[in-house]
């Protein structure tokens, strides 16, 4: 699990630039909450250019959930946006950047239309 994590944020930064995102800046912590122990990742947006580090610091938008379904969301077998209309992300601050982040993401297995650029090397 921890490992789907790592290997999608170090993919952001090895991506490094995000065109879809070109218009975009901001940044957003993960707080992925286990038991008493959290992990943290910053993912800063600066007009398309990506950097994603392990932190715990301030951020425009602060979205809340656990390890377990973040892998999911991560591997594209969950829907971020489901899964924040459920109630199992919780967001703190600024929702477009929730929104606008999301692309960044691979689609579910199934999903039909255009495919989000996470999904770009798995079709």
């Amino acid at each position: 699990m921890a490992d789907a994590i790592t290997r999608f944020f170090e993919d952001l930064n090895r991506r490094g630039f995000e065109p879809s995102l070109e218009r975009t800046s901001g940044t957003i912590r993960f707080d992925l909450d286990e038991g008493s122990r959290t992990t943290h990742w910053l993912l800063a947006i600066d007009r398309g250019r990506l950097r994603a580090d392990q932190e715990d610091r301030e951020a425009d938008t602060i979205i809340d959930t656990d390890p377990v379904l973040f892998a999911d969301l991560v591997s594209g077998r969950e829907d971020g946006i489901a899964a924040l209309l459920r109630g199992d992300l919780i967001v703190t601050g600024d929702p477009r950047l929730v929104v606008l982040v999301e692309r960044l993401f691979p689609s579910p297995p199934g999903t039909r239309g255009p495919q989000r650029v996470g999904a770009r090397g798995t079709s």
